[in-house]
């Protein structure tokens, strides 16, 4: 059980890290402008997160989901559904364009390279692997997710205790530089979490759709919040250390790193581009493929089409874009928060009384698979099916793969 609630953990995690969270720039716009105040903002957010994340994965694996629109029906109003769904097709779409923006900057800021050359390698890397297949490439690329937690953590032990800390008021006042769109501390960290849940439900939900049991997933997903809440406050520190140095930077991580060693430094520029890289092919991917949903033989032309359209609209700027897209998203996201905390509170009860059905469940096929299954037990076993809230056939596939 506990390789297993880790593996959901790690895989909630590497949805999040993406190429915004590693540059450090969200975290400099969320919380860092707002100063010793946005520390606290911090801890509201991670804690949020964390709750967030075990929800919505239980959720997915009570409902056995394969994609988050069957999850959004069930839970909500029409209204609210449609919504939510429109919602997350929008934040694939600019999430993906952010990124385009994001490479220019990471390649500008780290060689000196002029903008375009970035986002219009990642255009053609990113037409090129959609035409691939697409899950072995977003397996090789997300195996960069772990170098981004060991560059950060070590970015911010540096950081922390190199002592060269200015006083807090000096800091705070440097921060107060930092532009945000966001209107107060408290704000920006809710909106944060609802950002991040609109990137995150539809592929959270899916992991959560593959685990058979919801407690094995809700676990998981608590874990995997905490994880990220620690990266988020580490971070968090570090750039408001950091601020008067890095605070107008599109890349501030990305010179921490570099002050740490230079050689660091360009590793660590390959990697952010590397997560750009995987954040923008599962963002134009997923939107490929919920467009042509109803006639998938267009996906190539279509998806094409998609990301040349959000390459032109990344000429925009990497801050400004997440200055305000990634804002008006977590309002959104604000919807996303309040439909599953409603839905998992009234739930809650089915989902604990069918977590201890399939556990049983699972229980009465390893006897049967040995050969014991008694009449009763298979009465028994009979009786657990049909009270639970998936079909037998669901049943049967879902314990297959677990």
């Amino acid at each position: 059980m506990v390789t297993q609630i880790l593996r959901v953990a790690f895989a909630f995690v590497g949805i999040i890290v993406g190429a915004g969270f590693a540059s450090g720039q969200e975290v400099m716009q969320y919380f860092v402008a707002f100063g010793v105040d946005g520390i606290w903002g911090v801890i509201m957010s991670a804690v949020i997160m964390s709750v967030m994340a075990l929800i919505i994965l239980q959720l997915g694996s009570y409902f056995n989901a394969g994609e988050h629109g069957g999850v959004f029906r069930r839970v909500s109003h029409p209204v609210f559904s449609k919504i939510l769904d429109i919602g997350v097709v929008v934040t694939l779409f600019s999430t993906g364009f952010v990124m385009f923006a994001g490479a220019g900057s990471n390649l500008n800021q780290q060689w000196g390279l002029p903008l375009w050359v970035g986002s219009v390698l990642m255009v053609l890397l990113v037409i090129a692997a959609g035409m691939l297949d697409v899950d072995k490439v977003t397996t090789v690329i997300g195996a960069i997710t772990p170098f981004i937690i060991i560059f950060l953590t070590l970015a911010s032990i540096y950081t922390l205790v190199k002592g060269t800390l200015s006083p807090i008021e000096q800091l705070d006042a440097a921060a107060g530089a930092v532009s945000t769109t966001l209107p107060h501390w408290s704000v920006a960290a809710v909106n944060y979490v609802g950002f991040n849940m609109m990137v995150a439900v539809s592929m959270a939900v899916v992991i959560g759709g593959s685990m058979f049991n919801p407690r094995v997933a809700g676990r998981g997903g608590l874990v995997g919040g905490l994880i990220l809440g620690f990266l988020i406050i580490i971070s968090a520190l570090t750039l408001f250390v950091s601020v008067e140095e890095v605070g107008q930077d599109d890349m501030p991580m990305l010179t921490i790193i570099n002050q740490l060693h230079p050689v660091l430094g360009q590793i660590m520029a390959l990697v952010i581009y590397g997560m750009i890289f995987n954040t923008a092919l599962g963002m134009f991917y997923a939107l490929g493929r919920r467009i042509t949903a109803k006639n998938p033989g267009r996906f190539r032309p279509v998806y094409v089409v998609t990301v040349l359209v959000g390459f032109v609209l990344s000429f925009v700027g990497f801050r400004n874009l997440v200055g305000y897209v990634y804002p008006i998203l977590g309002y959104i996201g604000l919807l996303l928060i309040a439909v599953m905390i409603v839905a998992w509170v009234r739930g809650r009860v089915r989902i604990y009384k069918e977590t201890e059905r399939r556990m049983r469940i699972v229980d009465l096929l390893e006897i049967g698979r040995e050969g014991s299954l008694t009449v009763a037990d298979q009465a028994k076993l009979r009786k657990e099916i049909e009270e639970s809230n998936l079909d037998e056939e669901q049943i049967k596939a879902a314990t297959k793969k677990n």
